[in-house]
């Protein structure tokens, strides 16, 4: 078992969510679509050679995001990273992810 934390704009927050439930994350027991969130401010710069979905190179942007965390099943794991690249609108999104101790699954 994994757990997700992915960082995602405001604007993009359901359907990034929706994209990593339907591969399979956010599964716990008998319950589905499960995860925890919270309101935040992201900070980046867009580097030379990127291509920002927000913001312009070389100057510091400030978003409004989400940090959302799920768990993951390790048969899911690579599919719920997939689907989150897929449908999250940054070309780097920011996100980690944990091993889960077995206890916890």
């Amino acid at each position: 078992m994994f757990k997700l934390c992915v960082f995602i704009p405001e604007s993009h927050l359901e359907p990034v969510k929706q994209a990593l439930f339907d591969a399979g994350a956010g599964r716990i027991g008998d319950y589905d679509r499960c995860c925890w969130q919270v309101k935040g401010q992201g900070q980046f710069r867009p580097l030379d050679g990127s291509q920002p979905f927000i913001g312009q190179t070389g100057q510091v942007e400030q978003v409004s995001e989400y940090r959302v965390e799920m768990v993951c099943a390790d048969e899911v794991v690579d599919d719920v990273i997939s689907a989150m690249r897929a449908a999250h609108p940054f070309e780097e999104p920011a996100f980690d992810l944990w091993r889960l101790d077995d206890r916890c699954g």
